[in-house]
């Protein structure tokens, strides 16, 4: 029993380190330091301010969209076939390999560019697919609440710490032989595949491979490929019997818009607007910090009431944030709306995780978390996209805002509605039937 014990502490401890891992490049990548150096590029190759900031909302819903159609299929071949591990191993090196390849944006031509950062963030996505669909076999269903909000919670402390050392980098290049500010960038760009790659390690090693209930057996692709199309397929025929996932699914869908925006184009928009890049960064990581007590406050408020009404405390924080953010003018304001993300994100984020994964069958788990990940990564296409059109035919990014804050509410309203206590029992009722039909 004690041996039992510790090896599923070893499981959800090696799961959690993926958050580490992983978060170096949301924060420093995609959020704090990439972005103004991704829209300076995009000034020198010709373009607006305007349209520069168009341009990064533009790829980044471009990368998104393709994972977003993947997402599904690869979850179900993965459900039928196995090989989730390999897969999130693949994933990851696709985005460090990648990453590490940014550190060239300054010498190339702006679609290459493009397309670099388009993979990182495909590998990236595709990684945190495989890596959630685990969480369902490693976790009790009465400890994922705090299981999930320790990922991110470790997820805002590694993002944090490797951010504050690219803070000084950024800050004071000559303390480190760094050349300048485009120097300390690139070392921020490498330093993220390193820990990104590093502290992939203990997933890979400690958490095994989920059973699959597919015959054992060697099979073509396109036998896998087939047999993918045809469990998704099942799936949405039977979607009438996860009705309260599929009430989630679409409100999920509507308020992660409004988040998954504010973190891809919270320093594109500040760097429009002229606040200075290392003021932006600070924020940011104020951020992370603040996060890190808060994600898991909100876990012991699910506890305490349920994870759904404290994913709607922190959207009502979200509100007043969006609030804030469209009279956004200088660096002070900045510093208020990245404390009020810091006091909202990682508990809104973690719940909402945990409250699908307990609503999901776990003998179809990585197929249901690549419909998880296509409503989020969906949420991360129209979002900026739309944000980034409204600023080119507005002249100012500011008006997209308003847009986010519909998309929250609305998300809000439909949330309200799941009755997730009938949704834990439509889960169960599956695996049941999943069980029997192994006898």
């Amino acid at each position: 029993m004690g041996r039992t014990h510790a090896s599923r502490r070893s499981q959800v401890n090696s799961w959690i380190m993926y958050d580490w891992a992983n978060s170096a490049y949301i924060t420093v990548v995609v959020a704090a330091v990439y972005p103004p150096f991704f829209r300076s590029i995009m000034i020198e190759a010709g373009f607006a301010e305007g349209d520069a900031t168009a341009i990064w909302a533009y790829t980044t819903s471009l990368a998104l969209a393709i994972i977003s159609i993947a997402g599904p299929l690869l979850g179900a071949i993965t459900d039928h076939k196995g090989g989730k591990k390999k897969l999130l191993a693949l994933s990851a090196g696709i985005g460090i390999a990648a990453t590490s390849l940014l550190i060239f944006s300054d010498s190339l031509g702006y679609l290459a560019v493009c397309a670099i950062f388009i993979v990182s963030n495909i590998g990236y996505s595709a990684s945190i697919l495989f890596y959630e669909s685990l969480l369902p076999h490693i976790a009790p269903r009465e400890e994922i609440d705090s299981i999930s909000a320790r990922g991110y919670t470790l997820g805002y402390l590694g993002g944090g710490l490797l951010l504050l050392l690219n803070v000084l980098w950024l800050t004071f290049p000559a303390w480190f032989g760094l050349d300048g500010l485009t120097s300390a960038v690139k070392a921020s760009l490498i330093s993220v595949a390193v820990w990104w790659g590093l502290f992939s390690i203990p997933i890979l090693k400690n958490v095994p491979e989920p059973a699959i209930l597919a015959v054992s057996g060697r099979s073509s692709f396109k036998a896998d490929l087939n047999a993918g199309l045809h469990r998704l397929l099942c799936t949405f025929r039977e979607a009438a019997r996860y009705k309260q996932l599929l009430y989630f699914l679409p409100a999920f869908w509507l308020y992660y818009e409004a988040i998954g925006t504010i973190i891809k184009m919270a320093t594109a928009y500040g760097d429009e607007i002229g606040i200075g890049r290392i003021d932006m960064v600070i924020a940011l990581l104020l951020t992370q910090f603040i996060g890190i007590p808060c994600t898991m406050g909100f876990s012991r408020l699910a506890k305490r009431l349920d994870a759904k009404t404290g994913i709607l405390i922190g959207l009502s924080i979200y509100a007043l944030a969006i609030t804030g953010a469209y009279f956004m003018h200088t660096a002070v304001h900045f510093y208020l709306l990245a404390v009020l993300i810091g006091l909202a994100q990682g508990g809104t984020q973690a719940l909402s995780r945990s409250l699908f994964a307990v609503m999901v069958p776990r003998t179809r788990s990585a197929e249901f978390f690549g419909l998880f990940s296509t409503c989020e990564k969906a949420a991360g296409i129209f979002g900026p996209l739309l944000f980034g059109l409204i600023g080119q035919l507005t002249g100012e990014s500011r008006f997209g805002i308003i847009l986010l804050g519909v998309f929250l509410v609305v998300g809000m309203l439909l949330l309200v509605k799941v009755d997730v206590r009938k949704g834990i029992e439509e889960a169960g009722r599956k695996d049941q039937e999943a069980a029997l039909d192994l006898v």
